[in-house]
C-alpha cells in the first residue's frame, strides 16, 4: 500500500496544476441562477420523472438500533447495518424485523464521527460471501473485506478484517465513509477531508476525494491517472454515492455554513473545496446539481430509484426528491418527512418504487426518543 500512494503522490504531482486543469475531464461547468437546482444546458437530456413526487411510509422494520451508519440489502433477504460506535454489523430480517448480531469489526476506533461506517457487498457476494467496511482506525480510515459465514453462532459470523486499502486521513470530523460497488464492479469510496481544508486540494492527499479502486484495493484501470485511486476532488466530505440507468454517479457532501451539495462526478472533477461553497464562477471548478442551505440538509446517503435521487438530511430531518434529466436537476427539489423521524442518515433502493431509510438520532447529535433508531420501508414517487 506504502508503493501505492507513494505512486499517486508522484503521478498527482507531476501531472497536475492549479486551477483544476491536471485531470482528463475536469474542466468547468456554466454556473447557472437559481436558488437550489442548476439546469445547465447541455447536460439536461432525455425524459424526466414527474416534477413533483410523493412518500409514504409503510412500516418501521426494526427499532432500537444503537448509531446505524450502513446498510446493505442481502441477495435473498435480510438487510446488514453497520454500528458507527459499537463497530457491529447485525441482520435484520425485514419481514419480521428479527435482528441477530454478525459480529465486531476489530480494529475499529469509534471518535466522534468515525467509527465502523459504510458498508458494501462484494460483487460475487454469492460465491465469495465477502463484506467490505469502511471505518476508522487508531491511525487512519481504511476498507477492509471480512468473510460472513450464516451457519456460525450469532456473534461469530464474521471473520478476521482483511485490510484493501488504507491510509485515508482520520479526524474527528469529516471522515467519509460511503462505500459503494459501481455498475463497472469497482470500488468507489467518498472521504472527507478531516477538519484540514487543504487536503481537499491537495491531489497528494487522499482526504476530500471520490476513490476508485479494484475490489483488491489497487487504482482502477480507467482512473484519470493511471496509477492513482483518486477519482474526484475537491469535496468537503462525501456522504453519499449514487448511479442513474445510465451509470452516472452522484455524490452527495456536506458543506461548512452556506451550502450543501448534490454532484454529478465526472472523472478528474474538481468540486471546488475549500476555494469554493455550492455554485461558483471559479474556474476549473464543477457547479452541483442542486445545493442546500446546511439547516435544511446536512446530506447523507443518497439513493437513485425511477430518474429521482432521494437524499436523507441529517440536521434538516427530511428525505429531499430530486428529480433529473440527464444530470441536471429538471425541477426544485422537494421535501418530505420534515422532522417526523428525526436525523435521516442512509436511504438505499428496495425495488418496487421503495427504499430502505435508516435513522440517526443516537449519533450524539440528535434526540433519541424510546425505540430510536429505525429502518423504516417507505414507498417513494
Amino acid at each position: 500500500m506504502t508503493a501505492v500512494l507513494a505512486a499517486t503522490a508522484l503521478l498527482l504531482t507531476a501531472g497536475c496544476s492549479a486551477g483544476g486543469q491536471g485531470f482528463p475531464g475536469g474542466g468547468s461547468t456554466t454556473p447557472s441562477g437559481g436558488a437550489t437546482a442548476t439546469a445547465a444546458s447541455g447536460r439536461a437530456t432525455g425524459s424526466a420523472p414527474p416534477a413533483k413526487g410523493s412518500v409514504k411510509v409503510l412500516r418501521t422494520v426494526t427499532e432500537g438500533l444503537r448509531t446505524p451508519w450502513g446498510l446493505a440489502p442481502l441477495p435473498g433477504g435480510g438487510l446488514l447495518v453497520s454500528s458507527r460506535d459499537d463497530g457491529t454489523i447485525t441482520r435484520v430480517d425485514e419481514r419480521t424485523g428479527r435482528r441477530t448480531e454478525l459480529g465486531t469489526v476489530s480494529g475499529v476506533a469509534p471518535e466522534g464521527e468515525g467509527g465502523l461506517l459504510g458498508i458494501a457487498l462484494s460483487p460475487g457476494f454469492a460465491s465469495d460471501h465477502m463484506i467490505y467496511a469502511y471505518f476508522t482506525s487508531v491511525s487512519d480510515n481504511r476498507i477492509v473485506r471480512l468473510l460472513y459465514d450464516a451457519g456460525k453462532p450469532a456473534g461469530e459470523q464474521l471473520g478476521a478484517p482483511d485490510t484493501v486499502f488504507k491510509g485515508i486521513p482520520k479526524g474527528v470530523i469529516h471522515n467519509g465513509g460511503r462505500i459503494a460497488f459501481g455498475p463497472d464492479r469497482m470500488l468507489y469510496a467518498g472521504t472527507g477531508e478531516s477538519g484540514d481544508r487543504g487536503l481537499a486540494q491537495d491531489r497528494k492527499s487522499l482526504g476530500g476525494k471520490i476513490l476508485r479502486l479494484t475490489p483488491e484495493g489497487e487504482p482502477a484501470p480507467g482512473n484519470p491517472l493511471p496509477g492513482s485511486p483518486v477519482y474526484s476532488y475537491g469535496h468537503r466530505n462525501v456522504q453519499g454515492l449514487a448511479w442513474d440507468s445510465r451509470q452516472r454517479l452522484f455524490a452527495s457532501e456536506f458543506g461548512q455554513d452556506t451550502w450543501d451539495e448534490l454532484n454529478a462526478i465526472v472523472p478528474g472533477g474538481n468540486y471546488g473545496w475549500p476555494d469554493a461553497e455550492g455554485r461558483s464562477s471559479g474556474a476549473g471548478f464543477r457547479d452541483p446539481v442542486a445545493q442546500w442551505h446546511t439547516d435544511e440538509a446536512s446530506p447523507s446517503g443518497i439513493a437513485q430509484v425511477d430518474g429521482v435521487i432521494w437524499m436523507a438530511g441529517l440536521k434538516g430531518e427530511r428525505l429531499w426528491r430530486v428529480p433529473l434529466r440527464g444530470t441536471a436537476a429538471s425541477a426544485a427539489p422537494e421535501a418530505f418527512l420534515t422532522g417526523e423521524y428525526g436525523r435521516l442518515r442512509t436511504v438505499v433502493p428496495a425495488g418496487k418504487g421503495r427504499v430502505w431509510l435508516v435513522t440517526s438520532n443516537t449519533d450524539g447529535r440528535g434526540s433519541p426518543k424510546k425505540g430510536d433508531d429505525r429502518v423504516l420501508e417507505v414507498a417513494v414517487r
